[in-house]
């Protein structure tokens, strides 16, 4: 995987369901998801998504994307954050910085 983007979410309740709504979101990915116990990583190529729907059809109740930042205690890419859905992407060098810009994180390496 080139420049992997995606989440690292603390272990809760939630994750599983999380991680499901994310591989369905990606149908055309590779996604790699590792378990490290105290947290999860989750990780694609360039781009991932998911939806409030999916997330709340996999929990089997009502869901707010802000609880997603709850959990996840960090990301690898750029973040875009509705109520609706979450995409994490490569910074591209022609985005202008402006009003309202995004979080921006580097590729973490995994501890050894």
């Amino acid at each position: 995987m080139g420049k992997p983007v995606g989440p690292v979410l603390r272990m809760s309740d939630d994750v599983d369901a999380i991680v499901a709504a994310i591989v369905d979101d990606n149908p055309d990915q590779d996604i790699k998801v590792v378990d490290r116990g105290a947290y999860t990583r989750v990780s694609g190529e360039s781009e991932l998504r998911v939806t409030r729907e999916s997330i709340e059809r996999h929990l089997g109740r009502d869901f707010e994307m802000r609880q997603l930042e709850g959990i996840m205690s960090a990301f690898a890419g750029r973040i875009d954050v509705t109520s609706e859905e979450v995409t994490w992407r490569l910074k591209t060098d022609t985005e202008p910085p402006g009003p309202g810009a995004h979080a921006t994180a580097e590729t973490m390496e995994e501890p050894a």
